[in-house]
């Protein structure tokens, strides 16, 4: 019989609950967008919880099917957005009360992680990264980090100053008529753009850090004039992306010696993105070695936080022995 570890995230976007052996296969993954009205950039908290409420349970049920005859030793929640302590959200409370709930009837342990690191965890799946440290890039609609992983030690290095990647793309898309999220209707437009690099990238702290406000506010500009075709804004936001991102990845290599980097986050499963970011880095340094997570594990999920508590049930079963 397998035993398996369940992990619960429920994001800003999206509800996920996901299923994992103890060795680390991943069984399931089961998603469900969080629906926002037309013409909305987005959800209050309250609403967010509400919605979890109602989508979280229905996850289960549906992961059901795939986990059936396995064993389930252990749970493992997204109980906060990052490591710090003062980092909270209120969506991540009702992962992290279903998930304490279905470990206290099972009898099982219950382990809490971070979003984050799922993120990072779940981005580490068949990307080619191999042992040792690394920088990791996390680029969503609620984070926009450069970090290094130095074992099980996740360190902040650089990030926004105001808006953070995902918010650009998704201020972008809303503005031209697209649904949120809109990442993926975007960047159908953006592919048959062409970018000039009319938006700068601003970067400060030794270009460890990034402001987009000012792009955006460019953006807006454009759509209410009309002064560009909305291919060609498209294409515009992801080169911007890229370019930040870019020098973003080289500060953190300089600073660290780290020649390893993971690229993750919603924004990362953006074929475009990955190919202008990619591009970008091989052309200044080809000892940089950038990796990306399977496409299906870049947004948010609860895979990575599935995997975390796999680990952490390894590790409690070692210190029992």
């Amino acid at each position: 019989m397998k035993r398996i570890v369940i992990g619960l995230d429920t994001s800003c976007y999206t509800t996920s609950a996901a299923a994992v052996t103890v060795e680390g296969e991943v069984v399931a993954s089961c998603r469900k967008l969080l629906p926002v009205r037309e013409g909305e950039r987005g959800l209050r908290q309250s609403e967010g919880v509400f919605i979890h409420v109602r989508q979280l349970p229905e996850r289960l049920e549906e992961m059901k099917t795939f986990i059936a005859g396995m064993e389930i030793v252990a749970v493992c929640v997204s109980r906060q957005p990052r490591d710090e302590e003062e980092s909270y959200m209120p969506v991540f409370q009702v992962g992290d009360a279903q998930g304490r709930g279905l470990a206290a009837m099972l009898g099982v342990p219950c382990f809490a992680s971070t979003h984050q690191r799922g993120h990072v965890a779940a981005a580490k799946v068949d990307s080619g990264v191999t042992e040792g440290d690394l920088l990791a890039v996390h680029l969503s609609g609620g984070t926009t980090e450069l970090l290094h992983l130095s074992g099980d030690k996740l360190t902040l290095l650089g990030g926004t100053k105001d808006l953070h990647a995902g918010q650009v793309v998704d201020r972008t898309g809303v503005a031209l008529g697209l649904p949120f999220p809109a990442g993926p209707h975007l960047e159908k437009w953006a592919v048959m753009g062409k970018s000039e690099a009319r938006l700068p990238a601003n970067l400060c702290e030794g270009d460890l850090y990034c402001h987009f406000s000012g792009a955006e506010t460019q953006v807006q500009r454009w759509i209410a004039s009309g002064a560009l075709p909305k291919e060609d804004i498209a294409r515009e936001v992801y080169d911007l992306l890229a370019r930040t991102v870019a020098r973003m990845v080289f500060a953190g290599a300089k600073k660290t010696g780290v020649s390893q980097v993971l690229i993750a986050g919603g924004v990362a499963s953006s074929a475009l993105f990955r190919e202008l970011v990619t591009a970008r880095i091989a052309k200044r340094d080809r000892e940089l070695r950038v990796c990306f997570g399977k496409p299906e594990y870049s947004g948010d999920n609860a895979v990575g936080t599935a995997l975390i508590g796999a680990e952490k049930w390894r590790k409690l079963q070692e210190n029992q022995q």
